[in-house]
């Protein structure tokens, strides 16, 4: 049963570069490593339970026992303890069968709050970051420390951590299917993605994440740092900001100091590639052409295109993001253009027809048409927009018509005249 959810957290964990060295709980009671701390436990009773109910204010019965052995019928639930004296519990669980549990060979296990406890003595833990609910005031990890003193231990410092929340949605959560599982996300988010969203973020706040606009704005802010430059006339806070945003940078790396090439694509571009090519050789052709890939493409960037084209298939992708290229313009925008927006579109195709086919040269040739027309930016890359792709907005101009290629671009311009 916890393989069935521990296996694939385990394998996300792995996707973004943690290595975490595993403890399995089950045999640590077998092998008796939990043993001298039951002992302790069953011991002082009366003092863990005073402990419980004075943090937690929770009223735990005069029967109650910081011991659950198993039943009959394999479960803890409803076992209660008649008698003990070690190495042996006796119990009588629900279905009024009487058994005894050596202590002493994991036939049964610690209650959360003394268990959890019991693992930072066992396991030298000086440091366990925990979610609010159990950083709480009254919560496990407040009655955890004097249990653990009282089990010879010492406890460490108590760190406390926000949730994260599906933004507009609450905090994420099972029971409720307010959630993507960790495989799922890392399906369609850059790994080092991933690990950028947690080191951004204060541990006090939670983290608004969604896997539509949120994430494109989180990458779009990750790049920006990547590719800043720092400047000799920084004051001193936008320094202490640059080195927080430079720390986050780092600790999002898989592989501390080296940045992958995927990883120096814009976002946005390769979103732009994938959608209006098929063939993922024309994606590292255009790449190639554009100067961001120097050779053949390496694992990391076709991993980085799979989860890419994983987002955009997917039904996370946001409706305003995607891109259907119009191979006419609709008699519908055709009515809606005014006259100066027609001019400048038959402007713009003519002059594309003849200028130098880079990113550069048809900027160049956008600002030319927008003077010669005399309409507004605005207006300018509406009617761009509108032509090719039949809405308002998209990815930049210059950049949509430089992959969509002359051809297509003019012949969809010509029907302007």
């Amino acid at each position: 049963y916890s393989d069935y959810f521990l296996d694939p957290f385990l394998s996300a964990l792995e996707g973004i570069g943690v290595k975490p060295r595993i403890i399995d709980n089950y045999l640590s009671y077998k092998e008796g490593k939990y043993t001298d701390y039951i002992k302790i436990a069953c011991d002082k009773r009366k003092e863990i339970k005073q402990i419980i109910e004075e943090i937690s204010g929770r009223e735990l019965t005069d029967e109650w026992y910081p011991y659950n052995p198993i039943g009959s019928d394999g479960s803890m639930e409803g076992v209660k303890v008649t008698n003990y004296e070690w190495p042996y519990i006796e119990w009588v669980d629900n279905k009024g069968v009487k058994g005894k549990s050596d202590l002493r060979k994991g036939e049964g296990k610690l209650p959360w709050r003394i268990d959890w406890a019991a693992r930072w003595k066992i396991h030298g833990v000086t440091c366990e970051p925990a979610g609010k609910d159990h950083g709480a005031a009254g919560g496990s990890y407040d009655t955890g420390i004097p249990i653990c003193e009282l089990l010879g231990g010492k406890p460490p410092e108590k760190m406390v951590y926000e949730w994260i929340q599906m933004k507009g949605k609450g905090p994420m959560s099972s029971s409720s299917g307010l959630t993507i599982g960790p495989i799922e996300a890392l399906e369609i988010i850059p790994p080092e993605i991933m690990r950028y969203t947690i080191a951004r973020s204060k541990i006090n706040r939670h983290i608004d994440f969604d896997t539509g606009e949120t994430l494109i704005k989180i990458v779009d802010e990750y790049e920006r740092i990547r590719d800043s430059i720092s400047s000799d006339h920084e004051t001193s806070r936008m320094k202490k900001n640059r080195d927080t945003s430079d720390g986050a940078l780092r600790l999002s790396q898989i592989v501390p100091d080296i940045m992958p090439e995927s990883s120096k694509i814009p976002f946005n571009h390769l979103s732009l590639l994938a959608q209006i090519k098929s063939d993922d050789r024309d994606i590292w052709s255009s790449l190639k052409n554009s100067g961001h890939l120097n050779d053949e493409p390496s694992e990391w960037l076709k991993d980085r295109l799979w989860r890419m084209k994983n987002w955009i298939n997917g039904p996370h992708f946001p409706e305003k993001f995607k891109i259907t290229v119009n191979e006419v313009i609709s008699d519908e925008v055709l009515e809606n253009f005014n006259s100066n927006q027609k001019e400048y579109l038959i402007t713009l195709g003519r002059k594309l027809e003849s200028c130098e086919w880079n990113n550069v040269d048809i900027v160049n040739v956008i600002k030319e048409s927008l003077n010669e027309s005399g309409i507004n930016g605005k207006e300018g890359f509406t009617s761009i927009y509108l032509a090719i792709l039949g809405k308002e907005s998209g990815p930049r101009a210059a950049s949509l018509i430089l992959e969509l290629g002359r051809e297509h671009v003019c012949d969809l311009l010509s029907t302007m005249n």
